[in-house]
């Protein structure tokens, strides 16, 4: 798929037939992951694969929003591994692993698969409940599968804002 269709095709979605994604895309889509820029190349990603039945339960105890995702990531990032901006008030855990997201998100979208971002859960809960080590602090969590029948956009999902709204030259 062209970028460019890949960006406009992507949507969020909340409903998928249950069945866990396909080895060869699910490999595509970490690897995007994998090559991910993130500060001084340090890599502080954690992703987590869940598609048992025991860890997908582990999911619905924490969020809502499974929407029957047979695969789901769990986005994390070293806390101790992260550059700290001049100054010391901001690192690059959060915006690193978030890079790593949506490189994900869209390798699923060119993959075929449909993918959901997650974050309505309590990132310290997903945290005890999948016993990730105390260094490591979630980000997202992502539904990754196949749309049901009838899933589509949420109406909103193509309204956007002019580029004059949002862009300022400066």
């Amino acid at each position: 798929m062209e970028f460019t269709e890949v960006i406009k095709e992507r949507y969020s979605c909340k409903k998928f037939d249950g069945r866990a994604v396909e080895k060869d895309q699910l490999e595509a889509i970490l690897q995007a992951g994998r090559l991910a820029p993130t500060a001084k190349n340090l890599q502080e990603q954690r992703v987590y694969v869940v598609q048992s039945e025991e860890g997908l339960a582990k999911i619905d105890r924490i969020t809502p929003c499974r929407y029957n995702a047979g695969t789901v990531l769990l986005v994390a990032f070293d806390r101790e591994n992260v550059f700290v901006y001049p100054g010391g008030k901001r690192d690059s855990g959060i915006e690193d692993a978030a890079i790593v997201a949506t490189h994900m998100l869209l390798a699923a979208k060119n993959a075929g698969v449909e993918s959901c971002w997650l974050n309505k859960f309590d990132p310290e809960e997903a945290a005890r409940e999948f016993g990730l080590p105390e260094n490591e602090e979630v980000l997202m969590l992502m539904d990754l599968g196949y749309p049901a029948e009838g899933a589509a956009p949420l109406p909103p999902h193509s309204s956007r804002k002019e580029l004059s709204e949002t862009v300022q030259y400066l």
